[in-house]
């Protein structure tokens, strides 16, 4: 069995997003079970940035690629992705997960909150939190 098709018995749902206006679109196939981490960092505070993390093998970027910009700071192992026209980062290559995409829950399509759980992860103190994680 490959790793996708095992993952696949786990998915629950696929979702759909993007950004403000429209120009960048993705889906991904998530286990609506995972919690939802919300950061208590500078720049996720200061955006409201609630993560949702996918695998790159179970995210698809539909449109937009040549509408993303890049955002880099502190260590530039983070690439904050958001679209040119409207400014929105609907999604992200974070430091905490190098394999996967930060999906940011506000942009899925019909996002209901109750349906989901939350987890903080204190970006604050990173290097203790990422421990956490990956314990």
């Amino acid at each position: 069995m490959t790793e996708n098709q095992e993952l696949k018995t786990d998915i629950t749902r696929k979702i759909n997003g993007g950004c403000h206006c429209g120009a960048v679109r993705f889906e991904a196939d998530v286990d609506s079970k995972q919690a939802i981490l919300v950061c208590n960092c500078s720049i996720c505070s200061m955006t409201g940035f609630k993560h949702l993390i996918v695998p790159h093998s179970h995210f698809t970027l539909l449109s937009g690629k040549d509408k993303l910009s890049s955002y880099q700071f502190n260590t530039q192992q983070a690439n904050h992705l958001f679209c040119s026209i409207c400014g929105v980062k609907s999604f992200y290559q974070p430091r905490s997960h190098p394999d996967s995409w930060s999906i940011n829950c506000h942009c899925i399509d019909d996002f209901d909150a109750k349906q989901w759980t939350f987890a903080p992860f204190d970006g604050k103190n990173w290097e203790q939190a990422k421990q956490s994680l990956d314990s």
